[in-house]
């Protein structure tokens, strides 16, 4: 995990803190982030995460100070590469309350709006929840741009059971 307080920018290797799944620092010299029982508990919830991405993108974090949810029903992209995108509501950073706050999504998002603080992005490797993140903010910045040229409209129920389908057999067993 990053460690708080320390710029990304600035990280190396040696900055990272190993944790067990009790957040036992295992290896490093650092606080972890703030942020820890959110990863701790994606890990206990999801077998298949291998990987959590916590960040402040700012158009995805734009929607979720605003609390607008990121509508997949119009991007065909952000729908299949990325899938629903949860709004979790806010809690104080730092808190277990903001694990908390996640549990009715686990199951089935991998990718979260948490209100008026960021985005988390979740998967089966440290790449897959990087580019899970990248393609959330990249989503936020096309929709943003639509809502300035006027209504968007959503795909057809047929076009967003094709693209779920597709997601559903790109994801590992």
């Amino acid at each position: 995990m990053t460690p708080a307080g320390l710029s990304k920018v600035d990280l190396r290797p040696e900055d990272l803190v190993e944790l067990g799944l009790d957040g036992t620092v295992r290896h490093g010299a650092r606080r972890p982030s703030s942020e820890l029982a959110v990863h701790l508990r994606a890990y206990q919830q999801r077998a298949d995460v291998r990987a959590v991405v916590h960040a402040h993108p700012p158009f995805a974090t734009a929607f979720a100070v605003a609390g607008i949810a990121l509508d997949n029903a119009s991007l065909a992209e952000l729908r299949a590469g990325v899938g629903p995108v949860a709004l979790v509501p806010y809690a104080t950073p730092g808190t277990a309350a903001v694990a908390d706050h996640f549990d009715p999504f686990w199951a089935s998002h991998d990718a979260f709006l948490m209100a008026h603080h960021g985005a988390l992005a979740l998967g089966t490797s440290l790449d897959a929840a990087h580019h899970r993140m990248e393609s959330l903010e990249h989503g936020a910045r096309i929709l943003w741009a639509a809502r300035a040229l006027g209504p968007v409209p959503s795909l057809s129920a047929d076009a967003l059971a094709a693209l779920d389908a597709q997601r559903q057999a790109s994801r590992p067993a």
